[in-house]
This record gives structure tokens, sequence and C-alpha cells, in this order.
């Protein structure tokens, strides 16, 4: 299948270093000045929006959501198929700028250029297992039944690396108070997240959470401290703010 991809941002990049071993793509951008790197980049081939005839295409729209009704006076033709990561951004908005038989809102995330994207779908039903296909070649997939549903997704899976970032930072952060080299914590924390998709894969976490726990030890204490300062309430928040935005 080709894939139109419209906008050439980090999203648009990410999603297509993951995919583009698996499909034909080609470019609409509005910035010609990366035409020549996306076009060595990924052996493809790039369009002016300005010349953007969708009619019959497979689009994957990646651009801001503000620029969504510019984008689609610029296009003309009807899309085969119309895939918007534009968070926070309805069905029935998408449908009334951009003329398409099947449209589908996805909310991948940056792990996408490693195949290792958490995305979730909602959209038109004919089109579900062709869209499961498609965002399973860059990572896991979970389609919901409602665009609720996906804006709670997007506060998590979309919105979560960079707050797992942030722990993932703090962590090095104190590893170095403690006496660690920057690259030595580094490595240790790396290696942590690494492990712990695996272990979250098969385990609820708080079972994971109680078989590293001794009485008394290590664990307990880190724990309680992270407990005192909030940090569970803290992030359960940031969830809350995250959603909250894709609702304005």
């Amino acid at each position: 299948m080709k894939l139109t991809i419209i906008g050439n941002g980090s999203m648009a990049q990410a999603l297509a270093n993951g995919l583009y071993k698996s499909y034909e793509l080609e470019f609409m951008i509005r910035d010609l000045s990366q035409a020549a790197f996306l076009q060595e980049r990924y052996n493809t081939t790039t369009i002016p929006i300005k010349n953007g005839d969708i009619e019959g295409k497979n689009i994957l729209l990646c651009i801001k959501p503000y620029a969504l009704n510019e984008v689609g006076t610029a296009l003309h033709g009807k899309a085969r198929s119309l895939y918007s990561i534009l968070a926070g951004t309805p069905l029935e908005s998408l449908r009334n700028a951009i003329s398409s038989n099947y449209t589908i809102r996805a909310m991948p995330n940056v792990a996408a250029s490693i195949a290792q994207s958490a995305t979730t779908l909602t959209g038109d039903e004919a089109l579900k297992q062709e869209a499961i296909a498609l965002f399973d070649s860059i990572g896991k997939t979970l389609w919901v039944d409602s665009e609720k549903k996906l804006d709670i997704a997007t506060a998590i899976a979309g919105s979560g690396p960079a707050f797992l970032a942030l722990i993932a930072e703090a962590m090095m952060d104190g590893g170095v108070l403690e006496g660690l080299s920057r690259d030595e914590s580094m490595q240790l924390v790396e290696s942590l997240f690494g492990g712990f998709s695996s272990l979250l894969a098969t385990k609820h976490p708080a079972l994971i959470k109680d078989s590293v726990m001794s009485p008394a030890g290590t664990t307990a204490a880190g724990y309680r401290a992270l407990e005192k300062r909030g940090v569970r309430d803290a992030m359960i928040k940031a969830i809350h703010e995250a959603f909250r935005v894709t609702q304005r």
C-alpha cells in the first residue's frame, strides 16, 4: 500500500522511520527546503501541498491541529482513506476539512521510529482491520469504540514518553547525586526501563512492586519517599491535565 504523508515534522518523520521499509511513501509538504532530505532518507517523492491532489490516496495526516483548515483548503480530490494523528481533533472536523471515503483517528507516539509505538485507533469500522495492520507494523495497537477513549489514550501513550523521560532523567540524576558517573547512571536506567517493559507485559504493577519490596528494605524506604511526596497523585493529575487539553 502506498501512503501519502502530509507534513514533515518530528512525528511525521518518526512514523516514516517505522513505515518506509514496509510501505511505499510519498510526502506532501509546505516547507520545500526539506524536500531533498526526505527524498534521500526515505527513497521517496515530495509534492508541494499547494498541488495536493489526494484523489484515491491513503493519507497519513501529520500536521499541527491549528493548520487543519488551511491544509484542507489546499487539497483537492477525495482520498480513499485518511489517517489523522492530530491530537484533540474530532472525526467530524477531519471529515469537514478533508474529503475521504474513510476516516481514522490514530494516536501513535515517538517510539514509532523504532517500531515500538503504542498506537490507539478509532473511526470508520470498515477500515478497522487495515488500520490495525498498518499501525501494528510500527508497534502495538489498541482499537477503542469512542473518541473520548482515544483522547484519554492520548494523555497516556501519546504524552507518556515525556512523562517517563522525566522519571528516567530524575533517576539518573539521583544516581549521580549519590556518586555514580553520568554514564554509569544512564546505563543503569536504560537497562531498567528495557527490562521493566517485559515485566509489565506479564505482571500487574502492584505485583511487581510487592516482589521487589522487602520488609524494612531499600525499596520500602524509597517507595515511602515517593508516596510522601505525592508522585502517584502527580502522575494521575498529569494524565488528567493532558486529557483536559484534548477536550478544548
